[in-house]
């Protein structure tokens, strides 16, 4: 057992004593592909996702140094029995975080991949004494001459990979030296299939692209914006956190609206792994994420100068979704081209969901929403900024029934907040409602377009469990009045999720008239009537 080769199970063995969701089925997927083409995979997602975890997994499961049978038998893996036995305990695994050898660079790290390679080379000769001549310094030889010899294939594990990507962002050099070390590994046609059984590479960004060409062209590629098979694997989905909540006597509706919300095409409802597991841990549906990152990673990107970014940050911040071209993002953090390269390394950096199927990009949960609040304050955001410091006083003067308060309020909000997008446009009165009404979160759940009787409320205010606010229906009008707004509610019925509200049910009727002229002219009007 060393610190890079067979590095055992003692890893995975401590994530067992503690909150563990099975995950196993990644490693039956990694089974699948080992004696077929391309057994190496590239699994790039946001920090507190859980990549660690599965490197540590995937190591205790491979390495044939130890004995880990007993932390896999009674999960999803061992069912399958066949896949299991073949492969549990069979080869050499050789695993590195990257970070720790960033960490331990002593030449503003242009020794880091000398190092990486000395480092391995160093536990191999000694675990395999004989094997290597000692004037071999490639790597992937020397792999071969260890398996030639008749020990067993090696399974690579890299945590990281993308580090050096992030953190000398503009050392071309570096980064073209660390391809070429990956490359000589994993695509050396004499050796690499004799050689490497598998190999699992994770990160927070995809595999570097230089053009539109993948760098390392061998690896099967996963990530936050394509998942495909591996989907269910990104994060918690909505089947684990219900049983994890009945099991540690935590209230579901509270953990789906603060940690769901990343969808995909084969999982709809994905959390986040690290904010569900402090929860349950602490006892407490709180912002977990802020205490792994920096508000200032996520400002220093919604500021960027580029043409539509800043109309589409507002859009998404009023409730609303943006189309969004993933494609021609380079798979670094320096090669921006246009406001898709800046929003699709966000999805990568977890801060927005990315629907594939429609192509639109959101701010997934509400945990999301108070990081991205928190991004505005002290920046290039002034409007949406007094927006939505000014929402709880909003939210109080609809509740206590103040209309020409609620209604010059949102015609600030409208005017200041759509100043970057069409002010005459229907989608631009409701984005500038949803700012508006920002912090209203922190009391409701809020629905856009909830189905009534005979149709849609635009917005659905529905109490938590834990405040004594009225349920609200807000139903927007454009070029009419609010009194048809509060007529239509009263039509449509409000049945469903708002029937228990009956006497305890603001309606909330608003209007936009665009024609209305004259300094004095009040282009907003508000009704409010409690039922």
């Amino acid at each position: 057992m060393g610190i890079y080769l067979n590095p055992g199970y003692t890893g995975f063995e401590e994530i067992r004593r503690d909150v563990y969701v099975d995950k196993t089925g990644l490693i039956l997927f990694m089974n699948s592909l080992i004696g077929k083409p391309k057994p190496l995979i590239s699994f790039s997602r946001p920090r507190r996702f859980g990549k660690s975890f599965d490197a540590n997994m995937i190591c205790a499961y491979y390495d044939k140094s130890c004995n880990s049978r007993f932390l896999f038998e009674d999960l999803k893996i061992a069912e399958e029995k066949k896949s299991f036995e073949q492969h549990l305990n069979k080869y050499n695994v050789i695993s590195f975080d990257v970070t720790g050898f960033i960490g331990d660079s002593k030449d503003n790290g242009t020794d880091i991949v000398w190092n990486i390679k000395n480092s391995l080379l160093e536990e191999l000769r000694d675990a395999f004494p004989g094997c290597i001549s000692d004037g071999e310094k490639n790597l992937g030889k020397a792999l071969y001459a260890v398996v030639s010899k008749g020990n067993a294939r090696f399974v690579f594990v890299i945590d990281e990979w993308d580090a050096l990507f992030r953190e000398y962002k503009d050392d071309e050099q570096l980064q073209e030296d660390y391809i070429l070390f990956l490359r000589s590994l994993f695509k050396n046609k004499d050796t690499t299939s004799r050689t490497i059984a598998a190999a699992y590479m994770t990160g927070i960004l995809p595999i570097k692209k230089y053009g539109t060409e993948s760098a390392l062209t061998d690896f099967r590629e996963y990530s936050m914006s394509r998942p495909g098979r591996l989907a269910e694997y990104v994060g918690f989905t909505e089947a684990e956190v219900k049983r994890l909540c009945v099991e540690y006597n935590m209230d579901f509706s509270d953990m789906q609206s603060w940690y769901d919300g990343y969808s995909f095409s084969r999982i709809k409802h994905v959390y986040s792994p690290n904010s569900v597991m402090n929860a349950l841990l602490e006892e407490e549906i709180l912002n977990y994420w802020t205490q792994t990152e920096s508000f200032e990673s996520l400002k220093k990107y919604i500021e960027m100068n580029m043409d539509g970014l800043r109309d589409a940050v507002v859009l998404m911040l009023g409730g609303q979704r943006v189309q969004i071209d993933v494609s021609t993002f380079q798979n670094d953090i320096i090669s921006f081209r246009d406001k898709d390269d800046v929003l699709t390394l966000l999805i990568h950096l977890g801060y927005l969901a990315y629907d594939h199927r429609k192509k639109e990009v959101y701010i997934p949960n509400r945990e999301v929403a108070e990081v991205f609040q928190s991004a505005l304050k002290g920046g290039k955001w002034k409007p949406v900024e007094q927006a939505i410091s000014n929402a709880e006083k909003l939210l109080d003067a609809t509740l206590c029934g103040k209309s020409d308060i609620v209604a010059q309020a949102l015609e600030t909000v409208h005017e200041e907040c759509s100043s970057v997008l069409t002010y005459n446009d229907e989608n631009s009165l409701a984005c500038a409602i949803y700012i508006a009404y920002y912090t209203a979160k922190n009391y409701y759940k809020i629905i856009r377009e909830l189905p009534t009787g005979k149709g849609f409320a635009d917005y659905a205010f529905i109490p938590g469990r834990d405040t004594d606010k009225p349920a609200m229906i807000i139903e927007l009008k454009y070029d009419k009045d609010a009194e048809t707004a509060i007529r239509q509610i009263h039509e449509n019925r409000y049945d469903g999720d708002l029937k228990k509200y009956f006497g305890n049910l603001l309606l909330v009727g608003i209007n936009y008239d665009k024609n209305a002229k004259g300094a004095s002219a009040k282009k907003h009007s508000c009704v409010i009537e409690r039922v």
